[in-house]
């Protein structure tokens, strides 16, 4: 199984931008952890993160026929960016999206996400944590006879 990782824009500056929001974990330190989870739970982990909306499409489209899933957190294209929508319903990969802090405690502006409408799920809210379930869940769901 392989699984795709791509975190959007400010996601590099992890463990360094506003951690009483996003914690203290670097990127490098979140991107090694969940390649090692998901070695460990059999699964090919790789990482993508772009501060730039048309990486980021680019990035969904490469992953076709390449990807089994993938766990994106779209940071803030997540409010406003119909082309990364349209880029994960054309992908046709199962999506999970995943947000560090609890968007629905934060700024009204946060509590609406147009790309979860085209994902499988969402996971809000649980720190770099809800990363390590989307990869449970795709473990466990499209696990291969």
């Amino acid at each position: 199984m392989k699984l795709l990782v791509i975190n959007g824009p400010n996601l590099n500056l992890l463990g360094g931008r506003e951690p009483n929001i996003y914690g203290s974990e670097t990127y490098s330190d979140l991107i090694s952890g969940l390649k090692a989870y998901a070695q460990k739970m059999g699964a090919e982990l790789d990482a993508f993160q772009s501060n730039h909306e048309g990486q980021l499409i680019d990035c969904l489209h490469n992953a076709i026929g390449v990807y089994d899933g993938i766990i994106m957190n779209p940071g803030a294209y997540t409010h406003y960016s119909y082309a990364l929508r349209d880029a994960v319903l054309a992908a046709g990969l199962p999506v999970i999206e995943v947000h560090i802090s609890n968007v629905h405690k934060r700024e009204a502006f946060r509590h609406v996400s147009v790309t979860a409408p085209a994902c499988i799920g969402q996971i809000t809210g649980l720190g770099t944590q809800g990363y390590y379930l989307a990869v449970d869940y795709f473990i466990r769901t499209l696990k291969k006879p």
